[in-house]
C-alpha cells in the first residue's frame, strides 16, 4: 500500500500563516496577545517544551512572559503566581506546565487559572464547553492538533469509525469530544479503548482512524490495524539506544516499521504530533485575545 506521511511540520505551518493573519488584524487594533508559561523545577524535558513556546512566540511576535519557580515551592506561592497573571491585562493565556512537583496539587491549580485565560483547555469550565459543543471555551492543544492533522489528509472524519486508545483528559477524552462535535472537524464514531479494554487489538482493528496515546513504546503493533486504516501516534517516549547521539531516541506508541505498510496515512515520532502541540497553543492564544478584546471572555457558571 501505498502510505501517505502525515507530517507536522508542513500543517503546522499553515496553523502559523493563519495565525499571523489574525495577529495582524489584532495588532492594526492596538491589541497584542500575551502568552504567560509557569514552570515549577528544573526537569529536562519540560524546561525544553517551555523553551519551545517561549522561541514560537518570539518568533510570531507575541508577548511572551516565563514565570519560573522553585521546585520545593509551596502551593500557595504558585496559586499567587497565577492571580497575578488572571489580573494582568496583558496576559491572554496561562499555561502551568506539566507533570508538576509531586507535593503540588494539579487539579487545584488548574482550577486557579481563569477559563478565559486557560488555553491549554483543561479547566473544567473548558472541558465542559467542549463536552457541550460551545465554541465559547478552548480545546487540549494536542487533541486540537490531531484533529487539524485528520483534517489536512482530505479522507474525512464524518461517519468515521475512531477508536482512541488512551483515556487521559489531556488527549483521549478530549480527542474524542472533539471528533464526536457536529460540523467539520467531527460527526465521527468514538470508541475510547484502554489497558483494561478486553481483545483491545480486536477494538483497535476495526478502527478507519486509530489513535494511539497511551504512553507505552511500540505498543501498537500490525494486529491492531487494519487494511488502509489512519494512524494517529501521539506518543512521544524516550529508548535507550547506545548508538544514538543522545544515548536514547524518541519513538511513538505505535511500532511504526510494521504499522506503515497496512495504513492509509500514519503519522511520524518524531515529527508528528508533537509540532503540532504549540501551533495550537498559539492559535488558542491568539483566540483568547481576541475574544477578551471583542468582550467575549467565558463566565463563571457556578
Amino acid at each position: 500500500m501505498d502510505t501517505q506521511q502525515i507530517k507536522g511540520k508542513p500543517i503546522a505551518e499553515k496553523v502559523y500563516a493563519e495565525c499571523l493573519q489574525e495577529l495582524e488584524v489584532l495588532k492594526s487594533g492596538g491589541h497584542l496577545p500575551g502568552l504567560a508559561v509557569v514552570l515549577v523545577g528544573d526537569d529536562p524535558a519540560s524546561r525544553a517544551y517551555v523553551g519551545s513556546k517561549e522561541r514560537k512566540c518570539k518568533e510570531l511576535g507575541l508577548h511572551s512572559v516565563k514565570i519560573e519557580l522553585e521546585e520545593d515551592c509551596s502551593q500557595e506561592t504558585l496559586i499567587a503566581e497565577i492571580e497575578k497573571l488572571n489580573a494582568d491585562d496583558a496576559i491572554h493565556g496561562i499555561l502551568v506546565q506539566l507533570p508538576l512537583p509531586g507535593h503540588l496539587a494539579e487539579d487545584e491549580v488548574i482550577l486557579k487559572i481563569s477559563p478565559a485565560k486557560d488555553v491549554d483547555g483543561l479547566h473544567p469550565i473548558n472541558i465542559g464547553k467542549l463536552a457541550m459543543d460551545d465554541a465559547t471555551g478552548f480545546a487540549p492543544c494536542t487533541p486540537l492538533g490531531c484533529q487539524r492533522m485528520l483534517i489536512e489528509t482530505g479522507m474525512g472524519i464524518s461517519g468515521k469509525n475512531v477508536v482512541i486508545i488512551g483515556r487521559s483528559l489531556l488527549v483521549g477524552k478530549s480527542l474524542g469530544l472533539l471528533l464526536l462535535q457536529k460540523g467539520e472537524g467531527g460527526n465521527a464514531t468514538v470508541t475510547i479503548a484502554h489497558s483494561r479494554t478486553e481483545n483491545l487489538a480486536q477494538v483497535a482493528s476495526d478502527a478507519d482512524i486509530l489513535v494511539a496515546a497511551i504512553g507505552r513504546p511500540g505498543f501498537v503493533t500490525e494486529d491492531f490495524v487494519k487494511e488502509g486504516a489512519v494512524v494517529i501516534d501521539v506518543g512521544i517516549n524516550r529508548v535507550e539506544d547506545a548508538s544514538a547521539k543522545r544515548g536514547y531516541r524518541l519513538v511513538g506508541d505505535v511500532d511504526y516499521d510494521k504499522v506503515a505498510p497496512k495504513c492509509a496515512a500514519i503519522t511520524p515520532v518524531p515529527g508528528g504530533v508533537g509540532v503540532m502541540t504549540i501551533a495550537m497553543l498559539m492559535a488558542n492564544t491568539i483566540r483568547a485575545c481576541r475574544m477578551a478584546e471583542e468582550g467575549k471572555e467565558l463566565e463563571f457558571r457556578r
